[in-house]
């Protein structure tokens, strides 16, 4: 159960960690299951010959459970609403992380972002659910006219980081501007419930940064508006983490009557200076 604090914290700096979310055991179950798709060696590191593989999602119960655990569900209901969101039953993407010898902003796709939630017009039409399985592009085609966000979070309750492998400071833990999801609402609301393609390089650029470590078995649960950044792995062991989108079962409401609006939509209206 995510504390006061913990809330309080998740408001103002983004997100939260959650030690312990699924067991050691669990994660590495995972893990397994994903060098099997690589069809790489683990113990061969003449096999590792990419910097990063982006893999699509899966349904296998193992990473079902991990996203699920009652200490997860627990928290979302406690950020995002009891009843409010569905349940994941496909997880990914799986950005797999293997040493390379560059700097940790050189990785392949080094860029700040925030995850878009829904799709455009354009991308309804080009992508479907059969897209998403298999390897997938590091950076799809077209990212800015198929993918949108917009100020209520239409789709998106939260970013899930579920870690599948210790990730300290060199093993390419996703790099955040904490505090920088408040920044974002204003440059969204003017385009509506239509959204749009937000470029997130300068945004939140003046806000400190925080490394998304942790053991595996951890997770982070981040604000939709959370802007971030993948980094390159400077360690000596694969990194191993899915980033799923924790779906809403309606819409965030950022004028309810009542005035008792979650922990996500508190921070929207910080944003917007409603707080």
């Amino acid at each position: 159960m995510l504390t006061a604090e913990h809330i309080e914290s998740f408001v103002a700096d983004g997100f939260v960690r959650v030690p312990n979310a699924f067991s050691a055991e669990l994660a590495a179950e995972c893990r397994d299951l994903l060098w099997k798709q690589l069809d790489m060696d683990p113990d061969d590191r003449s096999t590792w010959t990419r910097e990063v593989i982006r893999l699509g999602v899966r349904t296998d119960e193992a990473f079902v459970r991990s996203a699920n655990t009652p200490v997860l569900t627990e928290a979302y209901d406690q950020l995002v609403g009891p009843g409010r969101w569905r349940p994941l039953d496909a997880i990914g993407t799986f950005p797999v992380r293997f040493p390379a010898d560059r700097a940790p902003d050189q990785a392949e796709d080094y860029g700040w972002h925030i995850d878009a939630s829904f799709l455009s017009p354009e991308g309804e039409a080009a992508i479907g659910a059969g897209d998403w399985e298999g390897e997938l592009a590091l950076v799809p085609p077209d990212y800015d006219k198929i993918f949108r966000c917009n100020v209520t979070s239409r789709g998106r309750g939260l970013l899930v980081l579920l870690l599948y492998s210790d990730t300290g400071e060199r093993d390419a833990p996703t790099l955040i501007r904490s505090g920088s999801h408040l920044d974002v609402p204003p440059l969204l609301e003017p385009y509506g419930p239509e959204g749009t393609y937000l470029d997130c390089g300068s945004v939140g650029a003046d806000r400190p940064h925080a490394l998304a470590t942790g053991r595996a078995g951890d997770a982070y649960l981040c604000h939709p508006f959370l802007v971030h950044t993948p980094i390159t792995n400077t360690g000596t062991a694969p990194r191993f983490m899915a980033q799923p989108s924790l779906q809403l079962a309606g819409e965030f409401d950022l004028d309810r009557a009542d005035g008792r609006y979650v922990p996500v939509e508190r921070a929207i209206r910080a944003g917007l200076g409603r707080g």
